[in-house]
């Protein structure tokens, strides 16, 4: 029989995974967006570990031992805290460190969300594994009544932008990504580059941005500024916008928030 929880959804993570409920768990947290929705949903007693990254909500974090960064993980600090379950994500964390980790943490929890909807399944596992199912469930309807006010806006045009997360060299993000999942909720899509990696490198060139309505820089994770879009505004002639990257990356918790951001960057770009 399938382990539920109590709003009778499977507790089944990104690998297929079936987790029973853990009310007691010691949880070591590896995904920075995935610290912050424990910390919301009243799990930050049970959290015995977090990386580097993981800065929100600050007051509350910073009671938590980091344990490295989200690629440099310090495996031993980890197994010193023995805690019960590991949460990573797929994008964000390296294999060989799941697999070091798996030898002796008795849960991995492996996380992978594609889409904005995709916050619904993962509040609801984590708050059905480790207890707190009421509150994920409560976030859960704020985030469907953020999701309908954002659908009851008038659509915008088709737009084709381009999202940068690094310079020297420049970076960009594949259709195949949260980020560009998350402007596809507004009628917008990134270019196909060259490059077919999911975080493809480029160079500017007429052809490139020929094909632009804009280019949208992200303050993370490379730190791009207001600085950086004015001059490359003037340099490529058409408009250059900076992005929060926080509001556009980060699952879980901050897309809340995320829903709302992109209802200010569409006025954004349609003036």
């Amino acid at each position: 029989m399938r382990a539920m929880n109590a709003s009778n959804h499977p507790l089944v993570d990104a690998l297929g995974v079936q987790h029973l409920p853990a009310p007691g768990a010691r949880i070591v947290s590896l995904v920075p967006s995935i610290t912050e929705l424990l910390c919301d949903l009243g799990l930050a007693s049970q959290l015995v570990g977090r990386t580097g990254f993981c800065i929100h909500p600050a007051q509350t974090v910073a009671a938590i031992p980091k344990v490295g960064g989200t690629k440099d993980v310090n495996i031993e600090k980890i197994r010193t805290l023995a805690p019960t379950h590991v949460i990573v994500n797929i994008d964000e964390n390296e294999k060989p460190t799941f697999d070091a980790l798996a030898e002796f943490v008795p849960h991995m929890v492996v996380t992978h969300p594609l889409a904005p909807r995709d916050n619904l399944a993962l509040a609801r596992l984590i708050g059905g594994i480790f207890g707190a199912q009421e509150q994920a469930e409560r976030w859960c309807t704020q985030f469907e009544r953020e999701y309908a006010a954002l659908k009851s806006e008038a659509a915008s045009p088709a737009r084709t932008v381009l999202y940068c997360i690094w310079q020297d060299p420049w970076m960009s993000v594949s259709g195949d990504t949260y980020i560009a999942r998350m402007l596809g909720e507004l009628g917008w899509r990134v270019p196909v580059l060259a490059d077919a990696s999911r975080y493809p490198r480029f160079t500017w060139s007429d052809e490139l941005v020929s094909g632009l309505d804009a280019v949208l820089l992200s303050t993370e994770p490379y730190r791009f500024s207001e600085a950086h879009a004015d001059a490359l505004e003037k340099q490529l002639g058409i408009p250059v916008f900076l992005v929060d990257g926080e509001m556009m990356s980060w699952y879980g918790s901050r897309a809340l928030a995320g829903l709302r951001y992109l209802r200010a960057l569409r006025k954004m770009l349609e003036g």
